[in-house]
């Protein structure tokens, strides 16, 4: 194995860690509110609070990587998370817990920031969205293997027990890094960045295009993904217990459309964009019809994850391009976008439902997020045909057709012979 990819799989592990960190709660949420004496819809604040978190931490802590080199920083960051995890599984009451779980998300957003950034710096341009790809593969196969671990080790240890294996797996991921990033990716390519470099990065209308479609592409998974399981328990008649292999099947969407799309972004990024959203428009769409059969139920539950994370290493990589040299903070912005998505879905798909349409109806709702978030994505692309764009290097630089920026080479002087 080259040490290229010794250093993305670390980097990948770090994120398999938070997304096993952050998803935990869903598996044992009832196992929490149990041993804190409160109820359930109680105990669900702790998802919200750690989503906060993320929101927030991105963009008050990844500044602070202007200043600190990046495998210091990733360093730092995985031990934070790992601080975190431990903390959660001491603190002795619900109202601890979740000051907890908020501190705990801080790290999160700037982690997969800056990671992002360090995984393209290490592979030439053509391969930049696969390489950051293979950062969210630990994300999407938390899924698949870390949330059904870590839910099994709570139900038969504590969910104390489940936050302390977390917490084991980023010591190890901080240890990875040391032992595989090269130190040299430093905190920039070319001259010192400096923070209002990386601020300034937003004054680009495109940035923010870009974090609206992952708030809006990704609030159609989450409309969906938050009542999968009343969906495959009520409409699809599974038992109960079947409920932890059918999400592995959805972790499983996850992980291959995470690859799938960072392969398809690498030729042509705003066309992956725009395929991604328009195919989940139309998976949830018929997921509303297939939910109502154990088979096709499956299928849907495998293709709507799919579509929708293929959309996010393409963003990511767009987002990165438009920054130029200041890329950290509007890398990191991506993943608090994706956690405010998480809360909204949850909130539309939970509006529909009170409406009294049915544990289907979030699906059809879905469908009409998911058309939004390709309205805004063409939108976007328009904006990159006419505009031009300053790198960090200074130079002048245009738009391709996929939606990357190339240098513009610099003007001749026009000589006079005579």
């Amino acid at each position: 194995m080259s040490p290229t990819r010794r250093a993305l799989l670390a980097l990948a592990l770090g994120g398999f860690g938070i997304g096993t960190g952050e998803f935990v709660i869903l598996g044992l949420l009832p196992n929490v509110a149990a041993g804190l004496h409160v109820s359930i819809p109680h105990a669900g604040y702790l998802i919200s609070a750690y989503a906060l978190g993320v929101v927030v931490g991105a963009p008050l802590f990844t500044p602070v990587s202007v200043w600190i080199p990046h495998r210091r920083f990733l360093i730092l960051g995985a031990v934070l998370l790992a601080a975190g995890n431990v903390a959660s599984a001491l603190m002795p009451s619900f109202g601890a817990l979740l000051v907890v779980r908020f501190l705990s998300g801080l790290p999160h957003g700037p982690y997969f920031g800056v990671a992002s950034v360090v995984a393209g710096r290490m592979v030439s341009e053509g391969r930049r969205a696969s390489a950051m790809s293979i950062v969210f593969a630990g994300l999407t196969v938390a899924n698949v293997i870390g949330v059904p671990l870590s839910t099994l080790v709570g139900q038969h240890f504590g969910w104390r027990a489940a936050f302390a294996l977390v917490a084991t797996i980023e010591l190890i991921a901080a240890l990875a890094v040391l032992l595989t990033v090269p130190a040299a990716t430093g905190t920039s390519d070319g001259p010192p960045v400096r923070l209002i470099h990386e601020l300034r990065a937003f004054a680009d209308r495109r940035i923010w295009l870009s974090l609206a479609i992952a708030i809006v592409g990704g609030g159609a998974m989450f409309c969906t993904f938050s009542y999968i399981t009343p969906m495959l328990t009520h409409l699809a008649g599974y038992r109960p217990a079947l409920i932890t292999p059918l999400l592995v099947i959805f972790g499983l969407g996850m992980t291959a459309g995470n690859l799938v799309g960072a392969r398809l972004a690498d030729r042509a990024l705003m066309a992956t964009v725009y395929a991604a959203l328009g195919s989940e428009a139309v998976i949830a769409g018929l997921f509303f019809f297939a939910i109502h059969n154990p088979v096709l139920a499956l299928g849907g539950l495998f293709l709507f994850p799919f579509c929708a994370l293929a959309v996010l290493p393409a963003l990511q990589t767009r987002i990165i391009s438009l920054a130029g040299g200041a890329p950290n903070v509007a890398a990191a912005s991506l993943h608090a976008a994706f956690n405010i998505a998480n809360a909204v879905g949850a909130w539309v798909g939970g509006a529909v439902i009170a409406a009294g349409l049915g544990y289907g109806a979030p699906n059809l709702a879905a469908a009409g997020i998911a058309l939004l978030g390709l309205g805004i994505a063409v939108i976007a692309g328009r904006h990159d045909r006419p505009t031009r764009t300053v790198g960090g290097d200074g130079e002048a630089r245009r738009p391709t057709r996929g939606g990357r920026d190339q240098a513009r080479p610099p003007r001749q002087p026009v000589r006079d012979h005579h």
